[in-house]
């Protein structure tokens, strides 16, 4: 057991190599990855009851704690991420399948990667793990509600049949993962030290399945997806950080704010493309999740050498 815990840790620590790693196995390697395809809303089930096992009543204190904060950045994760992706996708006058992609991944919750580069980057990571289960568990209303605003566009939307999704590979999982740690509280305290590796293990296998399966679209328009990626990324880090800072948070939020603004649940994105688009609206996401992890690992390893540079309130 030891020996799997020393490789889940090390797969967590080492989780934007992976990434890149199986994206481009997924690439090069098609016929072999496609197989996950059908099995994507399955394997993001299995990390949201993993998320599940690791609710405790800690992850809400924060939002009793400072509950302004957790508001601000819930708020400024299902407003900013969505407007940029539109005027992304509007401004660049983007195909129809790529601008409902990056419609949809700025649509989605905040990503679990995001507490783990708060904690880096010597951030608010309360505030942070906060921020992600409040947006993740109103998800199933949001996101199909900002999804038919931003993106029926270009493309028909069915908004109940995106919620009913949602509630399948969010909201349940993670219900059962509450349920099974209530009952099994002792056996789940010990067995959680594995699910890095099994998140990690569950997103590099979506991301090799979308890559795999739009090969040819890649080619084509994969600098043109890739730039607006960046643009979208960038743009919620840097905003999340102004908005922070503007309502005078201490630096360790303002941090964690920006991080969770800027990084999206991606796995989350790609199932729904896949499930209710096109395998191609699915590939923003993909791209997402490896530019995301890489741009958040930079941030927090700048922020961790910088440490706190204004003498103001660091306690988080």
């Amino acid at each position: 057991m030891k020996t799997l815990l020393h490789i889940s840790h090390f797969a967590g620590r080492t989780f934007a190599i992976w990434v890149i790693v199986f994206a481009c196995l997924g690439f090069t390697f098609p016929a072999t990855f496609s197989l996950i395809g059908p099995y994507i809303p399955f394997l993001l089930g299995i990390i949201m009851f993993g998320m599940g096992l690791t609710l405790s009543s800690e992850d809400f204190k924060e939002l009793f704690r400072k509950p302004l904060y957790v508001l601000i950045g819930v708020l400024a994760q299902y407003t900013l991420m969505p407007l940029i992706a539109f005027l992304l996708a509007y401004g660049l006058h983007l195909p129809s399948e790529i601008a409902v992609g990056v419609i949809l991944v700025g649509c989605c919750p905040g990503g679990t990667a995001s507490n783990v580069m708060t904690f880096l980057a010597k951030g608010n990571t309360a505030l942070s793990v906060a921020v992600t289960t409040i947006s993740t568990l109103l998800a199933p209303i949001l996101t199909p509600v900002f999804i038919y605003i931003f993106a029926k566009s270009w493309l028909s939307v069915s908004s109940g049949a995106l919620f009913l999704s949602i509630v399948q590979v969010v909201l349940i999982p993670i219900i059962l993962g509450v349920i099974v740690k209530l009952f099994f509280k002792k056996q789940v305290t010990y067995a959680v030290q594995a699910l890095p590796l099994v998140s990690v293990t569950g997103i590099v296998a979506i991301i090799a399945a979308v890559v795999s399966a739009n090969k040819e679209q890649i080619l084509q328009s994969g600098l043109l997806i890739f730039a607006v990626v960046v643009l979208h990324n960038a743009l919620g880090l840097l905003l999340g950080y102004l908005i922070a800072k503007w309502c005078k948070m201490d630096i360790p939020s303002q941090r964690a704010i920006s991080i969770e603004v800027g990084m999206q649940n991606s796995g989350l994105g790609a199932a729904l493309a896949t499930a209710h688009f096109s395998p191609l609206a699915a590939v923003p996401s993909a791209i997402f999740s490896v530019w995301h992890n890489l741009s958040g690992s930079w941030l927090a390893t700048f922020w961790s050498k910088r440490g706190y540079p204004e003498n103001k309130d660091q306690k988080s």
